[in-house]
């Protein structure tokens, strides 16, 4: 009894077929999602513009081998009525079934996959001289085409180019960029779609009914969805999901077979996380978890959802979409109503940053709950737009309140202006000669004081914090008018030419300002406060204003910066070179270089560098060095202007260098 239970199921296992082999389409009329390669194949058979090679690309599913074999089908179709070739094929031909089956002798179908060499093609080309056994055309059908090697290729090009009356070529790919512009050139391309979700949807409800089987219309556009517009993955799919159903196919089913979130669930999520309600966000996600959904799958859904949110705010007909569910088509179009793009977009780089660590985490389910968290966190704070506007307006209704720093119930109530307080709390600065004073501090912390009373003065000094104040603490500090008119005046400072000019941006650490300044600036008057150049014609259009800007910044005063043209002057770097060439022709006249160049041919002078220039570079290097290795921040450290280091440097001369020599010869 058990040996006849066990045949008969093992012949119930290979009369089975699969439904993505079973439903097969064997005609064009069958094709579906492919309206365009249909029509312009339909019209050139009408017409008799047969092609000599068609080249197929798409991706997995969309029907490229089939729509090969079809081909192969109608150029070979025959019967008592029909002799030539036809895509009207309403009964089956003599050559149909087995060119269908893969079995016929004259229609080749080879894996280029596992046919990648010159050998193989070389097979191909010496077919090629003879005609077919039995049918009108012999077919050659390469799949994955793109695998093949570059000498494969450029072996078939000649073939392809002109191949016998009797050879048409079929070519498959997913990866069209790989195949040579050589091959292409020689090919009838046609681009193969992926199938509208409505179409498939469709295409899955006949299916169903002739396997007498009962699907729900929400499975049928998760399938639909997961399958991405390929046909022979949602197949696939409704074949593992009537397995899974037992022959009756429910929304649930295909979820938990998928390991996906519902639906409903995840835009409650979404409505959680955008009204900044972490707890029960965090609440649904274990929910969504516990019953077996996978928490990078969810945060993908909550990416899908907000890009649908976002592109329904300017394109409403996509809710019309087949594939989205009553749900989804209401509730987003009342989000995109509500919500914001800014905020849209920075929920979408959030999410997508968090499915990348979910991923890689150790724990997917705590990767996503903080992503949760920090998601919310930020959809609840106000937009830019809305501070400036609440702060317009003077007034910080619907900003949190602080906690205070010294526990709860502390009054944070400022007792004087902020900006009284700066003035008592900064010590009497000391005007020393040559030194320019410090500005007065314009953020809250204040001096330290100079009696012992450290915490009174503390007290007394450090102004009160508002919830206003902790709310835009990201914005620039505004200094009220009055501390910006108490600020000590700059000390003047004096330009006489270019070099000055350029020095004082060399003070200043202003290295490109001073390199438009030495390259681009032909000087024609200066004046107190007031300054009149030349360009050239390389000079940026904003040095004029750069220049005025800078020289009210560094002077304390406000510079009138005039551009003209016709300046006959030189730049500084002009005169600079104008000067090496000048010590060039100098040296070559010197009858010692002359002697080492005439013993040497083919040498040449490289510069020339004055023992003085030598001596201030290896000073400046030396200062620059010690800087380093100062503690602090080179940045903020400032040179004292009352000592003269261009005079330090101009005081060693050629016998102090001389004997410095002597000494290091003796150390050694």
């Amino acid at each position: 009894m058990s040996e006849t239970s066990g045949t008969k199921s093992a012949e119930a296992d290979a009369a089975y077929r699969v439904l993505a082999r079973k439903y097969r389409p064997h005609s064009f009329d069958d094709l579906i999602g492919q309206e365009p390669m249909v029509r312009t194949l339909t019209n050139a058979f009408e017409t008799g513009r047969i092609a000599q090679a068609w080249m197929l690309t798409g991706v997995r599913g969309v029907g490229k081998t089939t729509t090969a074999r079809i081909l192969a089908r109608a150029l070979n179709y025959e019967t008592g009525e029909i002799d030539q070739p036809t895509i009207h094929m309403a009964e089956p031909g003599i050559h149909c079934q087995a060119i269908m089956e893969g079995r016929h002798v004259d229609v080749v179908e080879m894996d280029a996959a596992s046919h990648t060499g010159i050998d193989d093609i070389r097979e191909i080309i010496a077919q090629v001289r003879y005609r077919p056994v039995s049918a009108r055309y012999k077919v050659y059908i390469i799949d994955e085409v793109h695998m093949l090697s570059t000498q494969a290729f450029n072996g078939l090009l000649k073939t392809l180019e002109e191949p016998p009356e009797h050879v048409k070529f079929v070519f498959a790919t997913t990866e069209i960029r790989k195949v040579p512009i050589t091959v292409l050139s020689r090919c009838q391309r046609f681009d193969l779609r992926r199938v509208e979700s409505a179409t498939l949807i469709g295409h899955l409800k006949q299916i169903a009914e002739k396997e007498k089987v009962e699907i729900e219309d929400d499975a049928l556009r998760l399938i639909a969805r997961a399958a991405e517009g390929s046909v022979r993955d949602s197949l696939s799919l409704t074949d593992q999901a009537i397995a899974h159903g037992a022959g009756a196919v429910t929304a649930g089913a295909v979820r938990d077979m998928l390991g996906l979130a519902d639906r409903v669930r995840v835009i409650d999520l979404f409505e959680y996380i955008m009204k900044g309600d972490a707890a029960s966000a965090l609440v649904e996600l274990r929910d969504q978890y516990t019953v077996g959904a996978d928490p990078a799958i969810v945060l993908g859904d909550l990416a899908d959802f907000t890009h649908l949110v976002t592109t329904l705010r300017y394109a409403p007909e996509a809710a019309e979409d087949a594939v989205l569910s009553p749900d989804e088509a209401e509730r987003g179009l009342a989000y995109s109503k509500t919500l914001s793009i800014r905020t849209l977009g920075q929920v979408w780089q959030m999410l997508l940053k968090a499915l990348e660590e979910t991923r890689n985490a150790d724990s997917p389910r705590q990767a996503a709950e903080m992503a949760l968290i920090r998601i919310a966190h930020a959809a609840d704070l106000p937009s830019p737009d809305d501070l400036l506007k609440l702060l317009k307006d003077g007034g910080s209704e619907g900003l949190p309140a602080p906690k205070s720093d010294q526990g709860e119930g502390t009054s944070l109530t400022p007792a004087a202006s902020p900006t009284n307080e700066r003035q008592q709390a900064a010590p009497p600065t000391e005007n020393r000669p040559g030194r320019q004073p410090p500005a007065p501090p314009t953020g809250n912390v204040s001096q330290p004081p100079q009696d012992g009373n450290a915490s009174a003065h503390a007290t007394a000094s450090r102004p009160a914090r508002t919830p206003l104040s902790l709310a835009t603490s990201a914005a620039p500090e505004v200094v009220p008018q009055r501390v910006l008119a108490q600020q000590p005046v700059k000390p003047a400072v004096e330009i006489a030419d270019l070099v000055a000019l350029a020095e004082l941006a060399k003070h200043n650490r202003d290295s490109r300002l001073e390199a438009w300044i030495r390259r681009y600036v032909r000087l024609k008057s200066i004046g107190p406060r007031r300054l009149e150049i030349g360009v050239t014609d390389e000079a940026p259009e904003r040095l004029a204003g750069e220049l005025t800007r800078k020289l009210h910044d560094w002077t304390g005063a406000r510079w009138s910066v005039t551009v003209t043209s016709g300046v006959t002057g030189q730049t500084l770097e002009e005169t600079k070179k104008e000067k090496r060439l000048a010590l060039l022709r100098d040296a070559e006249q010197d009858p010692a270089v002359a002697a080492v160049l005439k013993a040497f041919p083919g040498a040449r002078i490289a510069d020339v560098r004055l023992r003085g220039e030598m001596v201030a570079e290896e000073a400046e290097a030396e200062f620059a060095a010690g800087f380093d290795q100062a503690d602090g921040d080179l940045s903020s450290t400032e040179l004292d202007p009352g000592l003269d280091y261009e005079g330090d440097r101009d005081d060693i001369g050629e016998n102090d260098f001389a004997s410095s020599e002597d000494d290091h010869s003796e150390d050694r």
